[in-house]
């Protein structure tokens, strides 16, 4: 079954996002969270653990939010959902807008390991259904 493992928002952007029990999701993205508003097509990122255990592997600890991602999800190959896929998570539906994400100059985690996961496995949503969403939370397809 595929889950919300983690919800992370930041009050600021370009940096670590830090893990909260949940987040309330508006038009725009999370409330709160400091890239709500700024992109429609990039609203929400999500990144799979299963991609993180990639980095993991290399001898890195990472905990959530690590990749600035906004929810850390559990049992989904996101990055095989098509652009357009609707999704319900928790109260809310979110649509794919767009695969992959360019890393930042100076992501610390391509410095260190020469490469980095959310390029390649991360992925956005937009919000076309608010609500609140929790950790634990189910993701299921539309």
């Amino acid at each position: 079954m595929a889950k919300v493992l983690s919800i992370n928002i930041s009050d600021k952007t370009g940096v670590i996002k830090l893990p909260a029990e949940q987040a309330e999701f508006i038009d725009g993205g999370i409330k709160g969270d400091a890239h709500c508003g700024l992109d429609d097509i990039r609203q929400v990122s999500l990144l799979a653990d299963e991609s993180v255990d990639k980095m993991r592997a290399m001898g890195l600890k990472l905990g959530a939010g690590v990749f600035a991602e906004n929810i850390t999800t559990q049992g989904i190959e996101l990055k095989t959902l098509p652009i357009g896929t609707k999704l319900k998570i928790g109260e809310t539906i979110q649509e794919v807008s767009k695969i992959g994400k360019e890393c930042h100059h100076g992501c610390a985690i391509k410095q260190q390991t020469g490469t980095c996961v959310m390029p390649t496995d991360g992925i956005f949503t937009k919000v076309l259904q608010g609500g609140i969403v929790k950790r634990g939370d189910s993701i299921e397809f539309l």
